[in-house]
């Protein structure tokens, strides 16, 4: 054979061994996965067009040929929860194989981060984690991504709970699987897909916004590439700056904004501790100076004071009287020690230099942690503070999971389907509290849409916001978080519905609330109702109807289970307020008389509304069902809300 011959038999022959792609599945499909029970099990990947696929699960053998685009889909028997199992896919060249895949229960865990807050976080993590040895319960993370048109895979691994790799555990799932498995003995997967700070816009698909008049808008306005994002995004961000500041500073005139004797009043103002990017500066990454004054009464004893901020996103220089403090990088508190002459009676000017080179940006602690102290004295640092930008990043003109609706739905939903489920818990609803209106349309969407891709209605449970102090708001300045908790008790109206109620359960200064576990259970105790069909109350009092006797207001509820009850000891009811044609609330006395609450204000002689919980921060509430759920927050009139005309895109 000649050197010519040789080279085109050995050309022919690389070309027969390479002309089949490899047959492969989505990264939803893994070692130590969880594949639902008792439903037909969707197995999909790519292969060469016209490839014969083969795919053997515990004695069932499916076999398919790869369609003109390479796609191929077979679906398994239903299978009644069992394992370790083998999963095999083989193609004409390779062959792919799962090991320890195990049949049972699988939920998807999404919405923002008091969903994705981890286990290792948690009020109880250092009790938790050293004996979270549960083989059966199963998490794929999924790894955050976005996209502008629908992707077909993500990247994520299974991970079996151990004491190890619980802690990157979704808390809430952790919680919610441990309960489920307690009451089911199955296997349990959760498929964690969240991410903070997201609005439910960006977790809803094109075709879904395109059925809402308001959001038809917003979707025939999505770009058509990154590249034009980030154009738009840097000249979003210039017009911004010149509208707000005029211009950015040069260096030398950047560091002048330490002194306490600046003219900085016509700086804007944002309220702080908090995310920047959500009090004027959207996408913002870059350096951002921060001022407040701060007035001491005559006569305080000045020495050993303390500056107290909590955690700064990203980092700090913080001045004070025009002398640096303190700097720091990273997470942790903010503690500074000031020297004893530094302070004065009167005014005092603190000034913070915040780099930001990513997401989140500003004073980021919480409302306990933002004060000055020192013997005998006390000075919160809360409210508004004078800002001016001084570096933008360009950073800035990228995308974030916000920056357009349907991103999180493309890159991080859409792959997973249609991988068989049995349902989704979801907390969210945090972000998108500003228009919480619009949420009682937009949060229906989102769920039918995300059933209407899986092709069947599965059990919906939710998270109703907890308590939070989020800009004051109660029943006489309004409440935009009272009125989005609002909007997810309509939601109910939806079937195969649930939801957890934890106003009790919050924080008035952390939005983060720690206690994880009972949200957990409360969401699984719904989980046996809906999903397993499990007789019995899984939630609290419900608001049904409202008569008035004189000066009382009769309430009544449905889900009062054994009897209406107080967790209080001495007996007294908390969160009722009382309205007479005037529209203005005032405190009321409530009592439990059977099965109904009695209301009364000696202010309102004619009672024409009530409230329960009607705050941001509604943590004082105490009405439960012998059973020990709480009552939902509820009002009874339908008297104009200071959310009704914010709608998505216009903020």
């Amino acid at each position: 054979m000649n050197r010519l011959t040789c080279f085109f038999f050995s050309l022919s022959f690389i070309l027969t061994q390479t002309s089949f792609a490899d047959v492969r599945l989505p990264k939803v499909f893994g070692s130590h996965m969880v594949l639902q029970r008792r439903k037909p099990v969707p197995v999909w990947g790519w292969a060469d067009p016209g490839e014969k696929v083969t795919v053997t699960l515990n004695a069932q053998v499916k076999t398919i040929k790869a369609d003109k685009d390479g796609k191929w889909r077979v679906s398994l028997d239903p299978m009644e929860a069992g394992g370790p199992y083998q999963l095999s896919v083989k193609g004409k060249k390779n062959t792919v194989t799962f090991d320890d895949v195990l049949t049972g229960e699988v939920w998807v865990c999404s919405g923002q981060s008091n969903m994705e807050y981890q286990l290792r976080s948690a009020a109880n993590a250092k009790t938790e984690i050293p004996t979270a040895n549960y083989p059966k319960i199963r998490q794929l993370l999924v790894k955050k991504d976005i996209s502008l048109t629908p992707k077909d895979d993500i990247e994520g691994d299974w991970a079996v709970c151990t004491p190890e790799t619980a802690p990157n555990f979704t808390a809430v799932g952790y919680f919610f699987a441990k309960q489920l498995q307690k009451e089911l003995n199955v296997p349990i997967g959760l498929i964690n897909t969240s991410w903070g700070g997201t609005h439910s816009e960006t977790w809803t698909s094109r075709e879904a916004m395109n059925q809402n008049d308001e959001l038809r808008l917003v979707a025939n306005k999505l770009p058509g590439s990154y590249e034009e994002v980030m154009k738009s995004g840097q000249e979003r961000t210039q017009l911004l700056i010149k509208n707000q500041q005029g211009s950015l500073p040069t260096s030398a005139e950047e560091w002048t904004w330490s002194a306490a004797d600046l003219d900085d009043s016509q700086w804007k103002s944002m309220t702080m501790p908090s995310d920047w990017e959500w009090r004027g500066l959207p996408t913002l990454d870059g350096v951002v100076w921060l001022r407040q004054e701060v007035m001491i009464p005559e006569g305080k004893k000045l020495q050993k004071m303390v500056l107290h901020m909590g955690s700064v996103d990203d980092q700090d220089s913080t001045f004070v009287n025009g002398r640096l403090v303190g700097t720091k990088k990273g997470g942790g508190n903010r503690d500074y020690s000031l020297p004893d002459d530094l302070l004065k009676p009167g005014r005092n000017v603190i000034a913070v230099r915040v780099t930001d080179t990513g997401g989140a940006g500003g004073l980021m602690g919480s409302l306990a942690d933002f004060h000055i102290s020192g013997d005998n004295i006390d000075i919160p640092l809360t409210g508004q503070w004078k800002y001016r930008v001084a570096t933008v990043f360009a950073s800035s003109y990228k995308p974030g999971p916000n920056t357009y609706a349907t991103q999180l739905f493309n890159a991080m939903l859409n792959p997973l389907i249609p991988y068989a489920i049995e349902g989704a818990i979801w907390y969210q609803g945090e972000s998108n509290a500003g228009r919480a209106y619009q949420y009682r349309k937009t949060f229906p969407l989102m769920i039918q849409d995300w059933r209407k891709h899986w092709g069947y209605d599965f059990p919906f449970l939710f998270v109703q916001l907890a308590s939070f102090n989020s800009a004051n708001g109660d029943s006489r300045r309004g409440s935009t978080w009272g009125e989005l908790r609002e909007a997810q008790t309509m939601t109910l109206q939806l079937p195969n519905t649930g939801m957890a109620v934890t106003s009790d359960i919050g924080e008035r200064s952390d939005i983060h609330p720690k206690n994880k576990e009972d949200v957990g259970k409360r969401l699984a105790a719904e989980a046996m109702r809906i999903a397993y069909q499990k007789p019995g109350v899984s939630a609290g009092p419900q608001f049904e109807k409202m008569t008035v006797d004189g000066n009382r207001a009769i309430l009544t509820f449905t889900s009062v289970g054994s009897g209406l009850s107080v967790k209080d000891k001495y007996g007294y009811l908390k969160g009722f307020e009382v309205a007479g044609a005037d529209h203005k609330f005032y405190f009321a006395k409530a009592e439990i008389q059977g099965n109904t609450v009695v209301v009364h204000a000696d202010s309102v002689s004619a009672p024409v509304a009530v409230h329960y919980g009607w705050a941001d921060d509604n943590g004082e509430v105490n009405l439960y069902n012998q059973e020990g759920f709480p009552a939902v927050p509820f009002r009874t009139d339908t008297w104009k809300g200071i959310t009704e005309a914010v709608k998505f895109g216009e903020q």
